[in-house]
């Protein structure tokens, strides 16, 4: 049982009907979860109105009602909260009742439209590798320490995410590594959090569909920064010519990583292939396993945060040269037959002229480059020309393919990409709507020392179709179609 005042401490309240001066069981947000002696938070979601769903929470016996317009009728023996917002009453609520995690641990955000995984998860391997217990929310996984929990949403639920903190602490973890992203920050499903650090990758055209504009979602971003405390550090891009503008308002010190612009941790690419990355750290040089100039972003960023940590430098790179490369991010998948595969989640425009352009510099002859892409369904529907524009534009040939339709038709989402493919390009392209099919043909056309990219779900095991999650890597696909091929 909790109290219902401590668990109100922060919170902004318009009005109260009853006593804060109650006890009860569960904090609340899915009316279907509720059972007698609990806490209901009814939140506005771009879906469902929890507000339609309070007389029947009281029914099954909640005792406690947060929300943002009063029911006419109010019961005698229920107390009822009245906030401004509903969404942030319940991420401050969530944060009291596991009794503030964020607050006893070092917890790094980590945001930013490509790289938020990449640099989280290398994060929690370098700390491990460095011998704290750590622990990390992200896009692929939850872990605490050795324990993987599965993650269903790039920064998870409000409640979901002070419980993973909470038994973080509780297991010993002394590190948090956390992707956040813009939805989260938007949907104030981490205020409540406090963060010892904040790490800004890049930004570029993404969730249009959910922010509606390019400012909105740069907006959102910047929420993380202008939230931290004195006391923490805010790492940025500077070669992102929107890296600054998280600096902003925010009350963190100021730090700043980069290839090209000055900064206070800068690097430079000594050489590029697809057995590794050559890179200068100040002034220390370095192998890395993983390779592509935007993977020496995110290893820039990594140690700058490892650094304003307290770490020592020699020591982060050592470790750092020998972290293997995070799954579905540039994942090279062996083969017998002579050809270059390689998985990868790029899922915007930017982050697939990155990969393009890093296979652009490792060819050595006339290889080709075959890319399989396609566009996820119910999202951002104004890069879809983009992403054919670019895949047709940076390869030799194209094919155009289904990803995650969700409800969508994905005749309709691959006729959108080829919106975007040029007169002169057409001939480059063909669109199988068959993921399996598309990927097992890239096959086909392939020759010894081409290049086939897989874009767009990485690390994915699973393909959303009307609802249903349907079996399906793209790594196993590509595997299997090569051994098959070799014999």
């Amino acid at each position: 049982m909790k109290k219902l005042n401590n668990i109100l401490y922060n919170v902004s309240l318009k009005a109260v009907s009853g006593s804060t001066d109650v006890s009860f069981n569960k904090l609340c947000f899915d009316s279907r979860k509720v059972k007698k002696g609990d806490a209901f938070v009814a939140v506005k979601g771009t879906a469902v109105d929890g507000h339609s769903y309070i007389s029947k929470t009281i029914e099954q016996g909640a005792r406690v009602i947060v929300c943002e317009v009063l029911p006419e009728i109010l019961e005698e023996q229920i107390t009822y909260i009245e906030v401004k917002n509903s969404a942030e009453a319940l991420s401050i609520m969530a944060a009291n009742y596991f009794d503030n995690p964020s607050k006893k641990l070092k917890l790094i955000g980590v945001t930013g439209t490509n790289g938020k995984t990449t640099v989280a998860t290398l994060l929690f391997n370098l700390f491990s590798q460095l011998g704290y217990k750590s622990g990390l929310l992200s896009t692929i996984e939850n872990r605490i320490g050795d324990t993987v929990l599965k993650a269903t949403h790039t920064t998870g639920d409000a409640l979901q995410l002070n419980e993973n903190l909470a038994e973080m602490i509780k297991q010993g973890c002394t590190h948090c590594f956390m992707e956040v992203s813009s939805h989260a920050l938007d949907q104030k499903r981490t205020a409540g959090i406090e963060y010892a650090g904040a790490l800004f990758t890049n930004i570029s055209h993404d969730h249009l569909d959910y922010h509606k504009t390019f400012d909105a979602y740069i907006a959102a971003k910047k929420l993380l920064f202008d939230g931290l405390p004195k006391s923490a550090f805010a790492l940025v891009n500077t070669d992102d010519k929107r890296g600054k503008i998280m600096w902003q308002n925010t009350k963190a010190t100021k730090s700043s990583y980069s290839l090209k612009s000055a900064s206070e941790f800068k690097g430079k690419i000594i050489s590029n292939s697809l057995q590794g990355l050559e890179m200068t750290i100040d002034n220390r040089s370095i192998w890395f396993k993983l390779f592509g100039d935007f993977n020496a972003y995110n290893i820039l960023s990594v140690y700058g945060t490892a650094i304003l940590m307290g770490e020592q430098p020699d020591e982060v790179l050592t470790v750092l040269s020998n972290i293997d490369p995070v799954p579905g991010r540039m994942e090279v998948v062996p083969n017998m037959v002579k050809i270059t595969a390689l998985v990868d989640y790029a899922h915007t425009p930017d982050a697939l002229k990155n990969v393009l352009d890093t296979i652009s510099g490792l060819r050595t002859g006339n290889e080709s480059v075959i890319t399989v892409v396609g566009c996820g369904g119910d999202r951002d529907k104004d890069k879809r020309p983009l992403m054919g524009s670019i895949a047709s534009e940076m390869s030799d040939k194209v094919i155009l393919t289904s990803d995650n339709p969700r409800s969508e038709d994905p005749n309709v989402i691959i006729d959108e990409m080829k919106q975007g493919v040029g007169a002169s390009n057409k001939r480059k392209v063909v669109a199988l709507v068959n993921r399996e099919e598309a990927i097992k043909t890239a096959c086909l056309l392939a020759s010894p020392n081409d290049i086939i990219l897989v874009a767009g779900k990485g690390h994915e095991n699973y393909q959303e179709i009307k609802g249903e999650r349907l079996p399906f890597d793209d790594r196993k696909v590509l595997s299997e179609m090569l051994n098959l091929m070799n014999n």
